[in-house]
Parts: structure tokens; sequence; C-alpha cells
């Protein structure tokens, strides 16, 4: 497989700016609209094709800046399409253990180049993947295997669908947009300032991806959790699925953040491992109208103005306070992957058309934080984020209620008498969740709320509330690799994407999954 560039070798291009209710006015016919904004003779326009656009709301006058591609006379824009892929060779196949975006940019960057790949997932498909979601909504009922982290295309299929990143590697960013879209999604991605899917595109989205790569011989199982390695001459040479043994060329483990029994087989096969910083928190629910009329004071424009988000960081301690994964029109979802524990995340519907805003509210978690923890190793940040996770469900009071606190009193170091509403199904416990994390740790949160505070006027208001733990920001926990991207110690092993700590959100793991392919097809030769 190989995608065929839309051909940005326009006559011209421009950027302008435009009044939203302008734009909004002519959403049915941009085409004349836009030909009616440009001042230059260019003759006849074929298409204008929207290269970037963002939304200015820094003043009254809130504006889109765009940047606009022209095609004119025998010049016309080539669609994207997938091309075919290379036959496979028979004697190349790569394990990659985990479904995630950095499991299945991987195993399309396998078809390729023509090496088969084998998908070994250890959750269900999306449509049993929903079920079991649905239970643990509505009764409370965990399946370890299939929930919320666990499954086809891992935490990012019941995400928010967040797709910009901090790379800047913008050629293969478009490469993995066009994907999506080739599989789905808006075309609105390929343009966005801050693109994403939305939770109830994303799951259609994956089954076609998984389709594609099935389509052109690549195998994948679900259902199937790598239980053992066998290691020899500092090589992988057979792995365990579900207790059967196989043999295996090159392993890539692409398991997210959350595959615990990951981190513990390697640990136990005394393969090296780091304790890598991260960062936890609560999740914080406003009103979403409250948090429009923050960021826009614009009544005017009110129903034709996306849903405001925000993003902010500040420094107490000498540590960063930062607002993360913010979900404008949002659902707080449990996150949790096992029974006994609590973990509380985010998502949106494409819309982002929900009644609530939320976001992550959390601080830099490092060595300070889980000194007591410092016998574990380098699992010592993970047993520190697992001991407060334990520590919540039973303040929860069990069935994953969550311990919630209205903002003000948190703020205050009061028990709340009675909890604001909040889009947390399971259910909530009013608990003063000063007493969840350290002191130090509340600290920063509390002085990083007011500073926010400080910027965003009203951020603070009474019908805020906010629930507990949003701990896995990230993973607390490194696989060591080489510059050649294998493990430092086994030749045939590619740890890959955010749970071997090298990325962080669906853009960046996907990167990575591409990286690792390319890493093994470089040294296959």
């Amino acid at each position: 497989m190989d995608i065929s560039w839309k051909s940005i070798v326009a006559i011209d291009s421009i950027e302008i700016s435009i009044p939203i209710h302008e734009y909004h006015a002519h959403e049915d016919s941009l085409h004349a609209f836009f030909t009616s904004k440009i001042t230059k003779d260019l003759g006849d326009i074929n298409v204008i094709k929207i290269l970037k656009k963002s939304l200015d709301a820094r003043k009254a006058d809130i504006k889109y800046n765009l940047r606009l591609a022209l095609f004119s006379g025998e010049d016309w824009p080539e669609e994207i399409r997938l091309k075919d892929f290379p036959p496979l060779q028979k004697d190349k196949t790569v394990h990659i253990i985990g479904f995630g975006p950095a499991g299945i940019f991987a195993a399309l960057h396998c078809l390729q180049l023509g090496i088969k790949p084998i998908v070994v997932e250890r959750g269900q498909a999306v449509k049993e993947r929903r079920r079991d979601v649905a239970k643990l909504n509505r009764s409370g009922e965990m399946n370890a295997e299939s929930n919320y982290c666990y499954g086809e295309g891992g935490a990012g299929t019941f995400s928010d669908g967040k797709l910009y990143t901090r790379s800047m590697k913008r050629g293969k960013i478009q490469e993995i947009l066009e994907l999506l879209v080739l599989h789905g999604a808006d075309e609105n991605i390929l343009y966005e300032a801050h693109p994403h899917i939305g939770t109830n595109k994303l799951p259609q989205i994956i089954e076609n991806l998984r389709e594609t790569i099935r389509e052109n011989g690549g195998e994948v199982r679900f259902g199937a959790k790598l239980t053992d390695l066998r290691i020899e001459d500092k090589k992988v040479k057979e792995i365990s699925i579900n207790g059967q043994w196989e043999s295996c060329q090159y392993v890539v483990l692409a398991t997210g953040h959350s595959a615990r029994d990951i981190y513990y087989l390697l640990h136990e096969h005394h393969i090296a491992l780091e304790a890598k910083p991260f960062a936890m928190g609560f999740r914080i629910e406003h009103p979403q109208s409250l948090i429009n009329n923050i960021q826009y004071h614009n009544e005017k424009n009110a129903a034709i103005l996306p849903p405001a988000a925000y993003s902010l960081v500040t420094q107490v301690a000498g540590k960063g306070a930062f607002s993360f994964c913010m979900c404008p029109g949002g659902i707080i979802a449990p996150a949790a992957t096992d029974n006994g524990e609590v973990v509380v995340n985010g998502w949106s519907p494409s819309k982002r058309n929900g009644n609530y805003a939320n976001s992550g509210w959390v601080t830099e978690i490092g060595e300070e934080e889980w000194v007591e923890f410092k016998h574990h190793g380098p699992l010592a940040g993970l047993e520190f984020q697992k001991h407060i996770e334990h520590k919540a469900y039973e303040m929860g009071g069990g069935k994953f209620k969550v311990p919630a606190q209205n903002l003000r009193d948190y703020l205050a170091e009061k028990r709340s008498d009675n909890l604001n509403a909040s889009s947390y199904h399971p259910g909530k416990t009013s608990i003063d969740l000063n007493t969840l994390y350290p002191n130090d740790i509340n600290f920063r949160l509390r002085e990083g709320l007011r500073a926010m505070t400080s910027k965003l006027k009203g951020f603070d208001h009474h019908d805020a509330v906010v629930t507990a733990p949003e701990s896995r920001t990230s993973a607390p926990v490194r696989i060591p690799r080489t510059v050649d991207l294998h493990h430092t110690e086994i030749s045939n092993l590619y740890p890959c994407g955010e749970g071997a700590g090298y990325a962080g959100g669906i853009i960046s793991a996907g990167l990575d999954g591409v990286r690792v392919i390319k890493a093994i097809r470089e040294l296959a030769v």
C-alpha cells in the first residue's frame, strides 16, 4: 500500500481571515464566497482547497484564519486514494502485540513493505467491546480484558479522537490523517488546526482499518493475550499466546500504557525497564455553556461558535500543573482495567454537543512522589499509580463509583454536602479529595487551579465538580531501546508507542508504529 498524495501544485495560495458569521452564512457555497474574496486576477478557478483553518477568538470579532490553495486551467488537485499493496514476502513476518494506534499503523506499514503483520490483541473487536463498556457504565461490571483501554483500537477507540500532536513531521502526519479519511473520517481533519474525529465515529473507522489489513494478507487476532516470552541468544525465539507457544521473527510491543502485565512479564525475565515521570490529578467538569462564556464573551455568535476548549499550564513549587486531554461537550468515562481500582478519563462525540466540558487537571509525578515505592525499582511509579487507584476505589465505595468533590470545596479543603451534576455514569461519592493524594501533590493541584482561575475568570464556578483519579496520562515505565529502535538487550524486540514511553496520543503513536516497522525493514534487508 502507498498513498497517492493530493497534489498541492496550485497556481497560487492565499491566506485570508473571515468573520465567523460570514463563513457560516456561506457554508453551502464556499467556492463562490472564497472566489469573491480573491483580489488577484487568476482567471477561472477550478477548485479551492482549504489547507489550514483555525479559529481566532482573541477579540470580540471572532474570525477563521484560512490558507487556501487555488487551482485553475489545466491544474486540478489529485484525489487521495489507496494504491495496491505489493505481494507479501513469504519468509517475513512481524508479530505486533496490541491493536491500538501504534499497532494499527505498524500493521499497515508492514503491508506497504510486503511484510505480513500478525496482530495479537488481548481485547475484543469493537462491537463486542462496546457491549463490555456499556455493562461497565450501567452496572459497574468490569471485563478485565475488554474495556475502555483494552480491545480493538486501544484506548483511542473510545477517546475524543484528538489528532493534533507536537511532532514536526508534517508529511508523515498528513499520511496518517489521509489514511483515516480514506477509512471514513471527515476530510476536515486534513486542515483543521486542532482536528478530532469523535468517539461516535472512531469505532467504524477502526473496523475499516482492520478490514484493510485482513483483506491484504495481514492477520488480526482478538482475545489473544501475550503471556510469556522465550529468549535465547538475546533474541525472542518464541512467544506464548494464551498459553500456546509459536515462533517469531520480530516482536513489536505496542501494548499501550495500561498493559501492566507486560511490564511485570518483562521485569520477571530481567529485561531492562526504566521508571518514567508521568502526571496525575483529577477530571474537572463544568457546564459547557460556562466555558463558552468564559472563552468567547460573544453572545451574538453563540449559535455558530464551536464548543470552547481551554489549555493552560503553570508552575507550582518547581513542577508543572496543567490541563490535559480537554473534551468540549464531552463525557467522563470509567477507564480502569481491573476490579478494585478507579480511573477517570474523558471523551467527546464528533459534534462535541454534550452539556458538559471536562478536562484532566494534573501535576508532574516523579521520584519524590514514589519514594515509598522505590524498592520496586523500575516499577516504582507504576506501584504508586496503582496505590492511588486502589485507594480511590475504596473511597468511592465500589462498583467503580468515583470519589468526587465540588471544585470550590476542594479548594477550601472541605467535603461537599451535595455534589454538582456530572456526566460520569457509574456514580459519585462525596469525599474530600485532599485526602487522596499526598499533601505536596494536592498543594500543586490547588495552587495551579487558583492560577488558572486568574487567567480564566469564573473557572472556579460553583457548578464545577472534580472526580478522581486522572492517573493514566502516560506510561509510568519506559522500555529502553537503541537508535535502531529495538530493545537495548534484545535485538528483535521493538518497544513502540505510548506503552513503551515513546508517544502521547493517536498521531504520535501511529508515527512511532511506522518508524519501528521501517527500522525492522532496514535491518532485515
